[in-house]
């Protein structure tokens, strides 16, 4: 099957083709971060705007990258939810639009489940069933796979997610936009150990997150190193960074471990923009190896929201005969345990 994939959640309009017998054929992307850079953050409607702009050129482009016509494609999947309510309208419409002219199935896509499903599309995948930590700036969960669809959600963020902690630290040390990759690229040249930060929720049972204090923890260690209205030292902030990152990953690690001792099983996945952290995945490996338990990743491209992952999980639920009608589907807040099964279909 012939899967056209749209993904345009947020500030990356994303397109790929995907096809069942010959894997991933083509994708491109598109990213907004010069045009909210100005802003500090993403602006949802100049985001709508900009997918409306790219997505045909970038239509274009994957049908010539996978040297198919439009008239070839099978079935079209877009993300559906969650993510920006204008931004999801952009990619429903031109689904639901072309699925009508060219008379195809077309599905919406849960875009956390894409993100879940993204390792799939390297040589070797995961199998089922599997812990899957979802690590963006938006999502922190912990999730039990027993197969596509078949999701039960272990634990997740009481407040911020570790993504959106990242990029709130950033913006209090005044880095550049996007601030999480550059405070985690910061991270590397600081003293991990020169202050003491704490790990939050990981002295009690459980397997939620919470980085809130360890946000305030942070605001407080920056307010103490500041001179006036004077940033700290250069080495301070690298030093700020580099605990921080440490004491969010060290939180992950723990609650990951704790999670598949829980479950009993050998098999951890990270998906989600956080998930292409160096640190973080060194960490993992290291730690899961002494619990002869194994990580699995998708290439740091597929990470970040793309077309790619989308296109994979919407050809695996219309392979199994599921499809949306014509009406554009757009969820902002979709709970991930909520998708049906692909079991009863098959």
């Amino acid at each position: 099957m012939l899967v056209l994939g749209i993904e345009t959640s947020c500030d990356e309009t994303g397109l790929a083709i995907y096809d069942s017998q010959r894997g991933l054929l083509a994708h491109r992307l598109y990213s907004q971060v010069k045009l909210h850079a100005q802003y500090g953050g993403v602006v949802p409607e100049l985001a709508s705007r900009d997918h409306v702009r790219k997505i045909i050129p970038l239509l274009n482009q994957v049908l010539t990258d996978a040297n198919i016509a439009k008239s070839d494609i099978q079935g079209i999947a877009y993300t559906s939810g969650p993510g920006l309510m204008g931004a999801l309208m952009v990619g429903g419409a031109m689904a639901t639009a072309l699925g009508f002219a060219l008379a195809i199935p077309v599905i919406g896509v849960h875009h956390m489940e894409g993100h879940l499903l993204a390792p799939m599309l390297e040589d070797h995948p995961p199998q089922f069933p599997f812990v899957a930590l979802l690590v963006s700036g938006g999502h922190t969960q912990l999730v039990s796979v027993k197969a596509i669809g078949d999701y039960q959600l272990l634990g997740e963020s009481l407040d911020d997610a570790a993504g959106e902690a990242f990029d709130k630290t950033a913006k209090m040390l005044d880095l550049d936009y996007p601030g999480g990759p550059v405070l985690a690229a910061m991270a590397e040249r600081g003293q991990i150990d020169r202050f003491d930060f704490p790990r939050p929720m990981t002295d009690r049972p459980g397997l939620d997150f919470s980085f809130s204090g360890l946000k305030t923890f942070t605001r407080n260690l920056i307010n103490q190193h500041r001179g006036g209205d004077v940033l700290p030292d250069e080495q301070t902030t690298l030093d700020i960074c580099a605990g921080f990152q440490e004491a969010v990953v060290d939180t992950l690690v723990i609650k990951c471990r704790r999670a598949l001792q829980q479950t009993q099983m050998k098999t951890l996945v990270i998906a989600g923009g956080v998930s292409a952290n160096s640190r973080l995945r060194k960490k993992l490996e290291v730690a899961l190896a002494k619990d002869s338990a194994e990580v699995f990743y998708a290439r740091h491209e597929f990470c970040i929201d793309n077309g790619a992952m989308i296109a994979y999980a919407g050809c695996q639920r219309l392979a199994a005969g599921q499809r949306n009608d014509l009406a554009i589907s757009a969820t902002p807040r979709w709970p991930l345990d909520q998708l049906p099964s692909l079991l009863p279909s098959l």
